[in-house]
């Protein structure tokens, strides 16, 4: 195996931890360390002079993503979970460029762009993970159900913003309401990135494996 192949979920994994640490320094630093991770959503530091720090986190963890799932593909690890990589990574790239509706303007087409985008985003990843486990996996019983499961509770916490559209449509408070929606978004973040940082693992486990003598 050649060594730029072997490297590339090392680098990956380095680019994912990048921008998370990067993401953890906006909730604890000013300026940004004021705003709520409960009740706002990671894009609204994207509204301040802290916007060049988001768009860093989410380029690095894009760029992370598109190593891991560039080294699936080169394996052949199932090519729907890298179609669903690829829509994550571009929904990422969509998110930067298209910031975050400034609510005390007014709504814009880039504002709604941008959720869309997030939306795809946060659906795609942990089904790209969950695809991928088995054959990242076959003989580790263990961390294909960590792997998935991890997917799962991902999805599980988008299943609440569904039900808060649900109640909206029969006539309760509005979903954004309805859902602590800072901390919903993060947690479905924060459990598919941990996914894919197990698939990572995984990966470089077999290039271990690989690279022992016959």
């Amino acid at each position: 195996m050649p060594i730029v192949d072997r490297r590339l979920p090392l680098l990956g994994l380095t680019s994912l931890l990048a921008g998370v640490m990067v993401f953890l320094a906006l909730h604890v630093l000013p300026p940004t360390s004021g705003i709520s991770p409960v009740r706002r959503t990671l894009s609204e530091y994207a509204l301040g002079e802290s916007k060049w720090a988001f768009d860093l986190a989410v380029v690095l963890i894009a760029l992370g993503s598109a190593l891991v799932f560039a080294e699936l593909l080169r394996r052949g690890h199932g090519r729907f979970a890298v179609v669903m990589g690829a829509v994550w990574t571009a929904s990422l790239v969509v998110v930067v460029v298209f910031t975050k509706t400034d609510w005390s303007v007014g709504p814009s087409l880039g504002g709604t762009i941008h959720r869309y985008a997030s939306v795809a985003a946060f659906l795609s990843l942990p089904v790209a993970v969950m695809a991928a486990a088995g054959a990242v996996f076959p003989a580790a019983a263990g961390w294909r159900l960590l792997t998935r499961a991890l997917s799962a509770v991902s999805l599980a916490w988008f299943g609440t913003i569904v039900v808060g559209v649900v109640n909206m449509a029969m006539g309760g408070v509005s979903w954004w309401r309805f859902v602590p929606l800072g901390l919903v978004e993060r947690m479905i973040a924060g459990f598919a990135v941990a996914g894919l940082a197990v698939l990572v693992l995984g990966l470089l486990r077999a290039n271990r494996q690989a690279a022992l003598p016959r």
